[in-house]
């Protein structure tokens, strides 16, 4: 949890111990968690190609995909890995496109969808060094917490959130 404070420091992001809090370690029983907790909410799982291309090693990953949609982002250099990774070839079947991922009605997990656009070829460590302050771009931005919609207080002089 340290590390993660420590790497957002003014970011608009806020780590939590909700794995803590929820007495989970594993993703799989992280979401099902989430779920009971927020049964009123639709989740979205994110992650990047990168991960999809290792998806088959993780606990329970078929679980994974049965409990809430999946949205991967492209990384550059990890499509081909992702594409013919073992857990593509179970998820194939269940694409939808970004149109279709929209109508979230017409469609249940599992559920995959590839978001693709042109994305930054740097690491995130490389963005954030070349400008030591990118989160004060955003620092007049009201945040709110998704989850909860409540707001996320931030201290006037710093940007840090409480």
């Amino acid at each position: 949890m340290k590390s993660a404070q420590s790497l957002a420091r003014r970011a608009p992001i806020v780590p939590t111990a909700i794995e803590q809090q929820l007495g989970t370690r594993f993703t799989i029983d992280t979401l099902r968690a989430l779920k009971r907790r927020y049964p009123r909410r639709e989740f979205v799982w994110l992650m990047g190609s990168d991960n999809l291309a290792q998806f088959h090693r993780w606990k329970d990953w078929r679980d994974i995909a049965r409990t809430m949609p999946i949205a991967v982002i492209a990384r550059p250099g990890y499509d081909a890995q992702a594409m013919t990774s073992p857990a593509m070839a179970w998820l194939r079947r269940y694409r939808v496109s970004v149109a279709g991922f929209r109508k979230r009605g017409q469609w249940s997990a599992p559920a995959l969808v590839f978001m693709r656009f042109d994305p930054d070829s740097r690491s995130a460590t490389a963005i954030r060094r070349a400008n030591a302050d990118w989160a004060g771009l955003y620092r007049e931005t009201p945040v709110r917490d998704r989850l909860t919609f409540r707001h996320i207080q931030q201290w006037p002089d710093t940007g840090e959130t409480e």
